[in-house]
């Protein structure tokens, strides 16, 4: 059995509330953009995953007495 997805559509001037089925491209369009919050919310995790490494290396840094890079640097500036 499939699963039918619905949209509901209110009228503001008459009050009227209805719901009708999602045409195939609207359907096409939700999967698309879902698949593209997906990639942003991954892309997100990823950058944030790099900052945290970096950030992790350069307080390593700081304890052994090393030189740090730019990007170190800046991580640790607020």
């Amino acid at each position: 059995m499939t699963e039918v997805l619905m949209k509901t559509i209110v009228d503001c001037a008459t009050g009227e509330v209805k719901s009708v089925p999602l045409t195939p491209a609207e359907i096409a369009q939700r999967d698309q953009d879902a698949a593209a919050i997906a990639a942003q919310k991954a892309a997100e995790e990823e950058a944030a995953a790099a900052k945290a490494a970096l950030k992790e290396s350069a307080k390593a840094k700081l304890v052994a007495g090393e030189p740090l890079t730019a990007e170190e640097a800046a991580v640790l500036v607020i």
